[in-house]
């Protein structure tokens, strides 16, 4: 491409036809496309990730996140139900809710003390009936005000596992529908009926486009070359024995790893490559091996390490003994909150829980492993927004869309966009 006489374009040009191999940077930097994205992807028709029941155990606790950039609030009623509300106070529009987390019999915005129950019910408003002067009665809301008319938006919610998942499209499909036989198997190992207990939180912002830690989690290309921890420890490796699945609409995906003593010095063929990249140290040690005290554990079945990406919020995380959600945030087309929710099960013991707070070392914004992919995130989009009329290859594997039996492959990331395509050019 002559760059001396580019016209920049205002909507992306796919190389290739229909295929789904060159991706514009223009998907990734345009304010127009991104907000498109949000109204399509975050709004309508998907399910997002808003948390887990264990953050809220408790009659009146709620947590305050977000769906795409709109605010809302998880809730737990005294009967015990999990309710998603919007932000948004039905009078004023302001937010409300200031607190990340907590516990409260009622919700009361500050501007004018309308108050709501934890369902997202209008239940109280100062000064409804007017107030009483010189034997008169002035002001108050109309005789045709009804509070039923004016609750909190509530968003539809569904729950599986000890995951809840809200939609603002109150026609949305079934959570199992849209998650597929496939990735829903994935999602009921991890989260199979275990009451889950929270270890705590790692909360990052990344100077890039939210679609690029879905890829970034699509990609088994580079972590056996990116990351230093996982080519020389053998945790995540190209020879590792793995597998690549998708849903039938391509846009959620499952990377899957065996790790084994496969890659060792002295082979040869594919193992003996990984040994020569540059990331392989042979040399390094730990000073603390609790690093990689792993244990096996009979939900695993097989696999160490599983992470799936369900599009177009949430990273579920297994490597080795570290479980998380890592839910992605976006505000703006190119910056987005990355939010690292780890967990364990309540029957834990004492050293397995330890076990799972070591290793979660290797991940959240200053980990071992994942402060390699928050830094190359920035440096992408970067380059991005240099040159908005190029574009980035996705062609290992061919540029075809199928499940493998190997990590030497783009196929996920060109399924996305197969996906991405098909609904943002609809």
């Amino acid at each position: 491409m002559n760059e001396a006489s580019t016209v920049f374009p205002t909507q992306p040009v796919w190389e290739g036809g229909e295929s789904t191999h060159r991706i514009p940077f223009l998907a990734y930097t345009s304010e127009e496309i991104y907000r498109r994205e949000l109204e399509r992807f975050f709004y309508k028709a998907h399910w997002c990730y808003v948390g887990l029941e264990a953050e809220v155990p408790n009659a009146g606790d709620f947590k305050r996140t977000v769906v795409g950039e709109r605010s809302v609030i998880m809730t737990r009623d005294a009967e015990g139900g999990i309710h998603v509300v919007e932000n948004v106070c039905a009078h004023r529009g302001m937010r409300f809710c200031r607190e990340r987390h907590g516990n409260r019999k009622e919700f009361v915005c500050p501007y004018h003390q309308w108050s709501y129950t934890l369902k997202g019910e209008l239940q109280g408003v100062p000064f409804r009936r007017g107030v009483k002067q010189d034997g008169q009665v002035h002001g108050g809301m109309p005789a045709d005000f009804k509070t039923t008319d004016h609750a909190l938006t509530r968003l539809s919610v569904a729950r599986r596992g000890g995951v809840v998942f809200a939609s603002f499209d109150p026609d949305v499909e079934p959570l199992e529908d849209f998650l597929g036989p496939t990735i829903l198997g994935y999602f009921d190992r991890l989260f199979d009926g275990r009451q889950l207990k929270i270890l705590g939180y790692n909360r990052q912002r990344i100077p890039g486009n939210w679609k690029l830690m879905q890829e970034n989690i699509k990609d088994p290309y580079h972590p056996g070359l990116l990351h230093t921890w996982f080519v020389t420890f053998g945790l995540w490796r190209a020879d590792n024995k793995s597998q690549l699945r998708m849903d039938a609409q391509h846009r959620h995906a499952a990377m899957i790893s065996t790790r084994g003593s496969a890659g060792s010095a002295g082979q040869s063929g594919q193992a003996a490559q990984v040994t020569q990249v540059s990331s392989f140290k042979a040399g390094m040690t730990l000073h603390d091996p609790s690093f990689i005290d792993i244990v096996p554990e009979a939900w695993w079945g097989g696999p160490t390490a599983v992470m799936t990406t369900i599009f177009p919020s949430v990273i579920l995380q297994q490597q080795v003994n570290s479980v998380s959600t890592r839910h992605i945030q976006p505000n703006g087309h190119g910056s987005f909150d990355f939010v690292w929710t780890h967990f364990g099960f309540a029957d834990d013991s004492d050293e397995m829980t330890n076990r799972r707070l070591t290793q979660a070392n290797l991940f959240g914004p200053a980990g071992f492993v994942s402060a390699d992919d928050g830094e190359v995130i920035e440096f992408s989009q970067q380059a991005f927004e240099s040159k908005p009329f190029h574009r980035t290859l996705a062609e290992l594997g061919g540029h075809g869309v199928e499940d493998t039996e190997h990590m030497v492959t783009e196929t996920l990331i060109r399924g996305m966009y197969r996906y991405w395509r098909q609904v943002m050019e609809a």
